[in-house]
């Protein structure tokens, strides 16, 4: 048996793990068909999701890999017009990764004179994720993800307009 510094050292995530297998192993004593449906259920899924989300993956790494944050920060400045918009939303949308890692990209951007409409913009078109538009067409369908998809855009477009108009843009130090 474990002693309690042993198993602070087990990291939460195998606890859950394991807090799991338990559990279907119960069910599978007191009802063995509905854990061999759940399974069947989850691999029919996966068999749908999976080339999608690879599709997905390879598009994503097409993007990091020939994108050009010099290329980005030109097309993002004051003088940008309406182009700067269409880059803001696209970026936006394609541009993965945790908010976090993001911000120092974002200062250096806003440092070389990205406006803070298309900042605002750029930050929320992040809400329109690839990687989980397969799943949202699977569980919702195709007509639902289109218009969530379509509407977080233009409140993002109206959003970068609002912060335009009350935040004035101005450099940073």
């Amino acid at each position: 048996m474990l002693n309690k510094l042993q198993l602070k050292k087990i990291p939460g995530t195998v606890k859950f793990l394991i807090g799991v297998l338990f559990i279907y192993g119960l069910i599978f004593f007191i009802n063995k068909s509905l854990i061999i449906s759940g399974i069947e259920k989850t691999y029919w899924m996966l068999l749908k999701i999976v080339p999608l989300l690879i599709f997905v993956l390879v598009i994503m790494i097409i993007v990091n890999l020939y994108v050009d944050s010099g290329k980005i920060k030109k097309h993002l400045g004051k003088e940008s017009g309406f182009r700067g918009w269409i880059y803001a939303i696209i970026i936006g949308i394609l541009i993965s990764g945790p908010p976090y890692i993001l911000y120092p990209m974002l200062k250096e951007f806003k440092e070389n004179g990205m406006k803070n409409s298309l900042l605002a913009v750029f930050l929320y078109n992040r809400n329109v994720k690839i990687a989980f538009i397969p799943v949202m067409i699977y569980y919702f369908g195709l007509k639902f993800t289109i218009i969530i998809s379509l509407a977080i855009i233009l409140f993002s477009i109206l959003n970068g307009l609002l912060i335009g108009f009350f935040v004035k843009d101005e450099s940073l130090i």
